[in-house]
């Protein structure tokens, strides 16, 4: 079989705001149906893939998939990241077998099932490999060869691969004929720092609501430009409107710094702040990649040279979405959208290397 003169046809399952999609459009999957139940994830995702028939509800409905094919040599690729909270490594409390939501990787092996893919894509958090003594890598790895499916997994950091942040991920890849995908090298010995990816962006204040707004000057990178794509201003200026107290800590903390730089006197509500997260109030380094972008606004990451959060333009250019790419719903749920994502850069990575053939007979 070459993969390389077929078209693939892809389905999307916990779809969130489309960052896997996108980097399967990116390598040239053509993406024809995506599962998420989130409503404004939903809203997002319809509005940037107008060609995709998107299915607003659970996967656990979903009882059948059906795709239109026009050729018969036309290849399918299932795709999706169950939701990760509970396999995070931040997440001590419910990082275990108990906590239901790990589990619905079930409902992903079950369209497995249903659809019978050539290819499979599983994305999730690093943290995913070692929950519960490998428990989960363990079941997900044996269902698949218990399906006839052969496998190799990987963890990849996004910062190899053009995404200005440290992120690492987990992907497993399955093939229904017998292929294991080749290993993924690093596409850049350089990685794209902070300013290279936000410079250009406007100057904004805390709490800044205007949604669309003009570039601030002409791009100062080739990966800035290349998120541009010729527009003159983009969507996406919003920040979390912070009291003064907080941003007097702000005002602390040099970058690549974190709580630990601001004065035990301004700290007065945290009864023991040395159980503080070392993520809390971390500032960006402007020369260095950025830190992981999760949930940034309960993070309080602050901006590299300002006394504020990021915007979700920022963080958005972060995860490698391009500017054009508008993220719908209130404040809270734009920043949940963009911090949840998979960098689209990085999943086009993986997509590519299906598309074009870099694999081997297992």
């Amino acid at each position: 079989m070459n993969s390389s003169k077929s078209n693939f046809i892809g389905v999307d399952l916990f779809a969130g705001a489309g960052g896997l999609s996108l980097g399967a459009q990116m390598a040239g999957v053509k993406v024809a149906l995506a599962v998420e139940k989130e409503l404004y994830a939903a809203a997002t995702y319809t509005f940037n893939h107008p060609h995709t028939k998107v299915i607003i509800d659970d996967i656990k409905n979903i009882r059948s998939i059906n795709i239109e094919s026009s050729n018969n040599d036309d290849r399918t690729i299932l795709f999706g990241g169950p939701p990760c909270q509970g396999f995070s490594s931040s997440n001590q409390r419910t990082r275990n077998r108990e906590n239901p939501s790990n589990w619905l990787l079930d409902e992903f092996l079950r369209i497995v099932d249903l659809w019978k893919p050539d290819w499979v894509v599983f994305e999730n958090v690093y943290g995913f490999v070692n929950t519960e003594n490998k428990l989960f890598l363990h079941k997900l790895v044996t269902d698949f060869e218990n399906k006839n499916y052969t496998t190799v997994w990987y963890i990849l950091n996004a910062a190899d691969y053009g995404v200005p942040q440290r992120r690492m991920r987990f992907f497993l890849i399955a093939s229904k004929h017998g292929y294991k995908l080749n290993s993924p090298h690093p596409i850049t010995d350089v990685s794209v720092n902070v300013q290279e990816a936000i410079y250009d962006l406007p100057k904004l204040s805390n709490g800044a609501n205007n949604d669309y707004m003009q570039y601030k000057c002409k791009e100062v990178s080739e990966y800035a430009s290349l998120l541009r794509n010729n527009l003159s201003g983009c969507s996406g200026h919003l920040v979390t409107k912070n009291a003064l107290h907080i941003i007097e800590r702000y005002s602390y903390i040099p970058q690549g710094g974190n709580w630990k730089d601001i004065p035990e006197s301004l700290m007065g509500n945290y009864s023991d702040r040395n159980r503080c997260h070392q993520g809390i109030y971390h500032r960006l380094n402007s020369n260095e990649p950025a830190i992981t972008i999760g949930n940034y606004r309960k993070a309080m990451l602050i901006h590299p040279w300002e006394n504020r959060g990021l915007s979700v333009r920022e963080a958005a250019r972060i995860q490698s979405f391009p500017d054009s790419y508008e993220f719908k719903g209130s404040l809270g749920f734009q920043q949940q959208q963009v911090g949840n994502a998979v960098p689209p850069l990085l999943a086009k990575v993986i997509f590519s290397m299906i598309m074009n053939g870099e694999y081997r007979n297992g």
